[in-house]
């Protein structure tokens, strides 16, 4: 009977034969996650020891069950590309079968690559091999398709090291899904030395004890998950400026240094019970003074400092033997046997694993390898993959594995939370007196800033600078008063270079002399070092990484959505290594993965499929929809196009009529302000504020009355059918030109003008118009013909000037109001209708609706556009008690009188201008929302709603009027109600 054959009898009798999988719940893409409780010793001193007894049963099997060149091979591993093929795989199969190596450490290629060589190098092996990678920031550090964590540098920015253990339990996660049992982090290494050309990002930064905390964090996160770290690189590689991959470094620092700084993290993984360490390849005189010798194969570093001073007991690897810094080393084998002669118990990747067994073996006979010491590497080896054993890894669903929603929480975490301000003049940060502020981007770097320009062009309308000289670019500027500096440098990996360019250096100089600027760095924080003067920089912002979500997270962070309060991981300028200001949020709406505030992805993600369905029915030919819970947005998408020729598609900064939203977004505000100010009584008879309503039949009614729709006016009035011609059926000439002339000039659409004094029949018309029989509630638009009156009387200003100043400026709604055309070019403004009834053209950039039309285009209940993204700002000021950013629109006590049904008892559903629930069955809402609930609908297609209760707000913006009216699938289907029921099915349920 083979020992291999044995060997297995022993592994089925202990139930070990399965090695790599993850647990079942692992695969779900939810973010609550059982985590695996693993009985892992970690108070003991020996971290590789569990309380198990059958750990110890089974160590001693195997032990004994193996051949010295068995044992001896246990001592290797070696690295495998899954990208490569033929001789590379050929020979690591051999090492594997042949030679009886302990463990791989895979390297670049692919994750369901790697599983499916993963499988078949376990099944070659004699012993389940030790599973490893360099993963420090995640798999996505050697494999493609896999999801790549922040770097150390940006970790070192938190002040929460609870975070930082959480991103170790999703690095822990991965490598455990990967059938990977041990990941090579975390370095702590202190990064002293901002040359440092290896370590730098990869680093959690200069100060000791943070690195330390960072460390343990990280690898208890790992731990939990079920996957052994290893701190690296030991003693310390952070203070030198050279590569040991491309030479051997030089630590010129004498003992008490090194024990006092760059051990600091060590000492502290250590008493956390970190399972293995690896050795760097450094000289260091300090600790050996053989000249060239590099610490991996130093008796004085690694057995007599590690192991006998600091106690530890876990396993020791090597780092690369085939790096520079070890590699220049006499014949091949050499390294290894002094590597292990010095105390290491893992050489990893041998030059040649072969002839090095050989030399141990020789070594053993001729007794420099003592049989004690041979067993104590092996044991920890065997200790190691007992602790790490795992079932097999199933290749279902892999890739999705890898890339979850739940990594995206996380890391989306850490972006907000790492963002680091340094300084901040004035008070600067965060942005406000939106009204008065002219904000430009300038993009440097050299890479793209795309996604941080987007971000900040949500709140508020931003200029991206194009100029390509400096003398452009200061031109350019001339009209802004605030310069967002943008630096954006590679994310490609952390050994990207951060340096900017002379040219960018100059550009940042020159700009910072004429305007504030907020100098925002999507790098390491070293890039700063290059500026020779911080003088005229009025706030500088350190958001570490280029990446989508950190650009994006920084936005809004600028715009006060977020709280400011990480910290610089190392010095930079001035600037010390912890120094960083706490800037508070202002209430500004921010942006959120769902699960974030309550929302199941994959609820929402029906009201998604649900959008795009009706884009392809043609209910619609585009929309905007947006939902947002506890003040962040968690849904902001386009579909369709603007018109069926599907030109151009719908995008977020296009522009919809909005039809009756207009009387909440822009009426209604300026009404409670007045009222609020006193200057307008909800209970008083309007005839107090038109005194040309006196001896009409309007006089008593109030704007409580008119406001909840209980004034008994008209639904409305055509007013356009009395300027039509009745043989014609065409716009009368008495009443229209074609172009401005003359009484003329009040523009309707393109090339039609109406008479001036068609504003005055109008409301002669509404003076004049009887009122119903009967009192009850009936949904009007003469109530906003007559609030606009009003309040263009008490201000002498257009509606139209009064909703931008008084409202829109101050809340950054840069994409909202009245005559687009004056504010946006026509490529951004999506068509409404084909109108062949009175103005005979395509309605684009001029209101739909004909009474707002013939006042100008700007009426109290029709004539706004806007976008999805606007709305919500306004909606989130009324939820928040009249309070967005550093603008108090109204008072709490305002939005509560206006918010409330005063005629509920007559069957009035209204609020005093909102709309409300229904009250029976029948109404504008799924029935699914709260009393305390508000919102409004237009004819176009557009829907909003908030509710304080669950703090939701849904956008729902088309032009379901194209090509023309009676296209009312929208209406018919009820749409808009059955997507609100779906976004309230999505919410959580407290367990």
């Amino acid at each position: 009977m083979t020992k291999r054959y044995l060997l297995l009898l022993v592994l089925i009798a202990l139930g070990l034969v399965a090695w790599v999988s993850i647990p079942s719940d692992l695969s779900a893409d939810s973010s609550s996650y059982v985590q695996e409780t693993r009985n892992f010793n970690t108070v003991s001193r020996d971290p590789l020891l569990s309380s198990d007894p059958a750990q110890q049963i089974w160590v001693d099997s195997v032990y004994r069950a193996l051949t010295l060149e068995q044992r001896i091979g246990q001592l290797f591993m070696i690295d495998v590309f899954s990208e490569k093929q033929g001789e590379h795989i050929a020979n690591a199969k051999r090492l594997v079968s042949n030679f009886g190596v302990g463990g791989i450490i895979y390297s670049k290629g692919g994750p369901q690559r790697q599983h499916k060589l993963n499988s078949e190098m376990q099944d070659l092996a004699q012993v389940p091999l030790l599973i490893a990678m360099d993963a420090e920031w995640g798999p996505a550090m050697r494999l493609d398709s896999t999801f790549a964590f922040p770097w150390n540098m940006t970790l070192g920015a938190l002040r929460n090291d609870q975070l930082v253990k959480e991103v170790g339990y999703r690095i822990g996660e991965h490598n455990r899904r990967l059938g990977v049992h041990m990941n090579f982090a975390p370095v702590v290494d202190i990064n002293t030395n901002p040359k440092n050309p290896i370590i730098g990002n990869r680093s959690f930064g200069e100060d000791r004890d943070n690195v330390g905390a960072k460390g343990v964090a990280l690898m208890q996160g790992m731990l939990q998950a079920g996957v052994l770290g290893s701190a690296k690189h030991f003693p310390g590689h952070g203070d030198t400026a050279t590569d040991s991959h491309k030479t051997l470094p030089t630590i010129e620092f004498d003992k008490a240094r090194i024990d006092s700084v760059e051990l600091g993290p060590f000492r502290q993984l250590i008493d956390n019970g970190v399972a293995s360490i690896m050795v760097a390849h450094m000289h260091i005189p300090a600790l050996d003074s053989r000249t060239g010798i590099p610490s991996s194969i130093s008796e004085n570093v690694v057995q007599d400092l590690l192991i006998d001073e600091l106690g530890f007991k876990g396993l020791i690897f090597t780092d690369a033997l085939n790096m520079k810094g070890a590699s220049n080393y006499t014949s091949p084998g050499d390294i290894d046997l002094a590597a292990f002669l010095a105390g290491n118990d893992v050489m990893l990747i041998s030059e040649n694993v072969p002839v090095a067994i050989k030399k141990f073996k020789a070594a053993y006979q001729d007794g420099r390898i003592s049989e004690e010491r041979l067993a104590r590497s092996v044991r920890k080896i065997l200790n190691a993959k007992w602790l790490s054993r795992q079932p097999a890894v199933s290749s279902y669903r892999l890739t999705e594995d890898l890339n979850r929603r739940v990594d995206s929480i996380t890391y989306q975490k850490v972006a907000t939370q790492a963002i680091t301000v340094v300084k901040n003049e004035n008070d600067l940060l965060p942005f406000k007196n939106l009204a008065t502020r002219k904000v430009a981007y300038l993009q440097l770097g050299g890479e793209d800033g795309t996604h941080f320009y987007d971000r900040l062009s949500r709140y508020t309308d931003v200029h991206r600078v194009t100029a390509n000289t400096l003398a452009k670019v200061i031109a350019e500027l001339e009209d802004y008063n605030t310069v967002i500096i943008g630096v954006h440098k590679s994310n490609a990996n952390p050994w990207k270079s951060y340096k900017l360019s002379t040219k960018d250096l100059n550009w940042l100089q020159e700009v910072a002399r004429r305007h504030e600027v907020v100098l925002d760095v999507f790098a390491s924080p070293y890039a700063i070092n290059q500026l020779t003067s911080f003088e005229n920089i009025e706030s500088i912002v350190i958001s570490y990484q280029n990446s989508p979500m950190f650009m994006e997270a920084s936005a809004s962070a600028l715009f006060g959505a977020t709280t400011i309060h990480g910290q610089l991981p190392v010095t930079a300028g001035p600037f010390p290594a912890l120094s960083g200001l706490r800037i508070d949020a202002i209430d500004r709406l921010g942006y959120a993965i769902p699960e974030q505030v309550g929302l199941h992805s994959y609820q929402l993600a029906r009201v998604d499929s649900m959008a795009s369905n009706i884009v392809n029915r043609g209910v619609t030919p585009g929309l905007q929809l947006l939902v947002a819970r506890e003040g962040k947005i968690v849904l902001d998408k386009s579909y369709g196009y603007h018109t069926g020729n599907k030109a151009r598609p719908v995008r977020w900064d296009d522009v919809y009529d909005l039809a009756s939203l207009t009387k909440i977004l822009s009426s209604l505000p300026l009404i409670m302000q007045l009222e609020e100010d006193g200057v307008f009584n909800l209970d008083a008879p309007i005839s107090r504020y038109l005194p040309e309503l006196a001896a009409s039949n309007k006089s008593q009614l109030t704007l409580k009355q008119m406001l909840s729709h209980y004034a008994q006016l008209r639904p409305w009035i055509p007013f356009y059918l009395h300027t039509m011609d009745t043989v014609t059926n065409r716009p009368d000439v008495r009443y229209y030109r074609s172009t401005a002339q003359g009484p003329f000039q009040t523009k309707v659409a393109k090339n039609m003008f109406i008479r001036d004094d068609a504003r005055n029949r109008m409301w002669d018309s509404i003076v004049s118009s009887p009122l119903r029989e009967r009192k009850e509630y009936k949904y009007s638009d003469l109530p906003y013909y007559i609030t606009q009156r009003m309040l263009e009387g008490h201000y002498n200003r257009p509606i139209a000037e009064l909703a931008n100043s008084n409202v829109y400026q101050g809340l950054g709604m840069s994409r909202t109001g009245y005559h687009p055309r004056e504010w946006t070019s026509a490529a951004t403004i999506v068509p409404t209708e084909k109108d062949d009834y009175w103005r005979n053209q395509l309605v684009h950039g001029y209101v739909h609706d004909q009474g707002a039309a013939m006042l100008g285009g700007a009426g109290g209940h029709a004539g706004l556009f806007g976008n999805a993204t606007d709305i919500a700002k306004l909606m989130q000021a009324y939820l928040q008690d009249g309070r967005y950013g550093d603008v108090q629109l109204i008072q709490p006590e305002t939005m509560d009188k206006f918010n409330t049904r005063y005629y509920q008892s007559d069957e009035v559903r209204r609020g005093v201008g909102f709309d409300k629930p229904q009250l029976d069955e029948v109404g504008p809402t799924c029935g699914c929302v709260s009393d305390s609930s508000f919102g409004h609908s237009g004819f176009t297609g557009t829907y909003t709603w908030a509710d304080p209760e669950t703090e939701l707000i849904f956008v729902f913006v088309a032009n379901r009027v194209y090509p023309d009216a009676s296209n009312r699938t929208l209406i018919t289907e009820n749409i808009r109600t059955d997507m609100q029921q779906m976004i309230q099915d999505a919410i959580m349920q407290p367990l």
